[in-house]
């Protein structure tokens, strides 16, 4: 019988450590080359695309997430996962909760192996469903004592505080400013809509790590080549979806591509992280294909394991 996952089952089944460890494995997988992941691919369909991410984790599951780009209100995602032995399929789930959560998943991942082990302040800019899943998911791998919020919108940034401190427990406070949101921050999440920078890399201390959700590519991005340069460690979720980009990637564009280093490998242990105290590292988050498969496969063995 295949399973129908809603919003609402994912929320209920998926807490922010849960869902860390399974992007956690999910990198390491792909890193391993266990878990076949390659870059998204798109059907122009006349005023939209149909956006496909595939991934086959060899002899066990495979699977796809699919999502259009019609701007419709109610436009929804679809992920589907096959059991990788007999081609049926497991489960398919409708919405919006597991992308959203499997993106803070991996920043949470990003979040663990680069930042600072001391990390303790988080400015997050950015007041969206994706600036809240990664201040979620970060606030399960680093015991945060405050996070401040800047967005465009006062309500929103006001409203966003208030969530953090009711389902946290994390103090937090909305602030007029993007330099005021991240400065003297440990780390700091960009999750914005904006196709131009909203972070000057200029205020950030020493230390910072950096998470970026929203536009990254030339024609279009939420932070400057400012802080590519100032990052001394630069890393991707997905160096094959970050060469894919069509316009391309800043970060994959020279003389940040020779830089720009493989989540997984890090975690692996395969390549250096963080060396120094004061380095400023910079996640740039692509999406590894696969992922919200993997999620929602995870999804399913704990609900089964709580039958």
């Amino acid at each position: 019988m295949t399973l129908l996952v809603t919003d609402r089952e994912v929320a209920a089944a998926l807490d922010a450590a849960t869902t860390v460890e399974a992007m956690r494995d999910a990198l390491l997988a792909a890193h391993a080359g266990r878990l076949v992941a390659p870059p998204r691919v798109a059907a122009p369909l006349g005023g939209g695309r149909m956006v496909l991410t595939a991934g086959h984790h060899t002899g066990d599951w495979y699977g796809y997430r699919s999502y259009d780009t019609f701007g419709h209100p109610r436009g929804e995602q679809v992920v589907v996962l096959h059991d990788g032995r007999t081609g049926a399929v497991r489960a398919v789930a409708v919405g919006e909760e597991l992308g959203s959560r499997r993106t803070g998943g991996l920043g949470g991942v990003a979040v663990d192996v680069l930042a600072r082990p001391e990390a303790a302040t988080l400015g997050v800019i950015g007041s969206g469903g994706q600036a809240w899943t990664q201040v979620w998911a970060a606030a399960a791998v680093r015991p945060l004592r405050e996070v401040t919020v800047h967005s465009r919108s006062a309500a929103r940034r006001e409203a966003f505080a208030a969530r953090v401190r009711a389902e946290l427990g994390v103090p937090a406070r909305a602030v007029g400013s993007a330099r005021e949101a991240v400065r003297d921050r440990d780390v700091v999440v960009v999750a914005t809509t904006a196709t131009s920078p909203v972070l000057d890399a200029a205020d950030l201390a020493p230390g910072t790590h950096v998470n970026t959700v929203g536009f990254k590519q030339v024609d279009r991005h939420e932070f400057g080549t400012d802080l590519l340069d100032a990052a001394e460690l630069l890393v991707t979720d997905s160096p094959a979806q970050a060469a894919g980009y069509v316009p391309p990637m800043l970060a994959a564009l020279p003389p940040y591509a020779e830089r720009l280093r493989d989540l997984g490998a890090v975690l692996a242990g395969a390549v250096p992280g963080r060396t120094g105290a004061g380095q400023i590292s910079v996640f740039c988050s692509t999406g590894l294909a696969g992922t919200e498969v993997a999620l929602l496969d995870r999804l399913v063995r704990v609900g089964a394991a709580a039958v």
